[in-house]
């Protein structure tokens, strides 16, 4: 990308887009096309076209979805499917409309089957069933690769897909009803600390896997890639390392100083038993990650505390 492209990052508030923009102008990109959902509703299929036809971006990073955690994905099926296939069909079809030289496409390592092996192939995509608790937005993020892959190979474009591993870092989602994991720690800890409550209740057995990735080091990858990678086959993105929700409890407890009791609820789901990423691809390209997780813990966890009143309002 040259210094001066124009460049649209779809969803740049949110957690990666937001780190995406930051990546972007810390790397001397200054022509940047921010929208948020009052200038531009993504779900509105004529606005995007629009849009589109008006500003002829050069390059799209495609980061804005529905998110949510293991209690949302699975309560709010939905709305999941629908708002993520409404944003992806409108955004790269358009973007194909409108004559974008590359677009990378944000994906999920939701995608992959529940009881893949381990670490994660790319070629592990479509081999068994989801995981059932999220299985609505996967089957959405599967259908924005495909499309991707589609216009590649039916009208040459040059649409590219990456798939992160679990994300944290500032401006997460820290709401108790819809966050992720990693968050939903932070906050439970910290308010247990301030409230003097003996005991932190979490989902499940504390036994399962998780890969987490900062994503400061996200956006620098999908920078990487929309330079160096243009296969139209997916790519996944993370450390290649892993730990169990009970390590991560602890973790999180020690950061933010809590000294009660956890309690594990077994009657809650514990979702897939592990996802750990192989980036053998990635790293062969010559990027790896540079935030270690234990100083990213405590990153994201002093962002928090220090945005905590606008917390709260999430």
């Amino acid at each position: 990308m040259e210094k001066g492209a124009k460049i649209y990052v779809a969803g740049h508030r949110g957690l990666v887009g937001s780190s995406i923009v930051r990546g972007l102008q810390n790397k001397g990109f200054q022509n940047l096309i921010l929208k948020d959902r009052e200038e531009l509703d993504l779900l509105d299929q004529q606005s995007v076209r629009q849009f589109f036809e008006r500003e002829k971006p050069e390059y799209v990073f495609l980061a804005a979805a529905k998110v949510g955690g293991i209690l949302a994905n699975k309560t709010k099926k939905a709305d999941f499917i629908y708002e993520n296939l409404q944003i992806e069909t409108n955004v790269i079809y358009s973007a194909w409309k409108s004559g974008v030289k590359k677009l990378l496409f944000l994906g999920s390592s939701c995608i992959y089957p529940k009881l893949c092996p381990q670490p994660i192939k790319e070629e592990y995509l479509l081999t068994g069933p989801l995981e059932e608790t999220n299985d609505a937005y996967a089957i959405a993020k599967i259908a924005g690769i495909k499309m991707c892959q589609s216009f590649n190979e039916q009208y040459g474009t040059n649409f590219i897909s990456a798939m992160p591993t679990n994300l944290y870092g500032p401006k997460d989602n820290f709401d108790l009803e819809n966050s992720h994991v990693l968050p939903a720690m932070i906050r439970k800890f910290h308010d247990a600390k301030l409230s003097g409550a003996l005991e932190v209740t979490l989902w499940g057995t504390g036994a399962p896997k998780r890969e987490f990735l900062h994503v400061d080091d996200l956006a620098d990858a999908l920078v990487f890639l929309m330079e160096n990678y243009s296969k139209t086959e997916i790519i996944n993105i993370g450390t290649g390392e892993d730990i169990s929700i009970k390590e991560l409890a602890e973790m999180v407890r020690k950061v933010a100083g809590y000294e009660g009791k956890i309690r594990w609820d077994t009657n809650k789901p514990d979702g897939t038993p592990r996802k750990l990423l192989d980036v053998g691809k990635l790293h062969a390209l010559g990027w790896v990650p540079k935030v270690s997780f234990a100083n990213g813990v405590r990153m994201t966890y002093d962002w928090f505390v220090n945005n905590f009143k606008e917390n709260k309002s999430i």
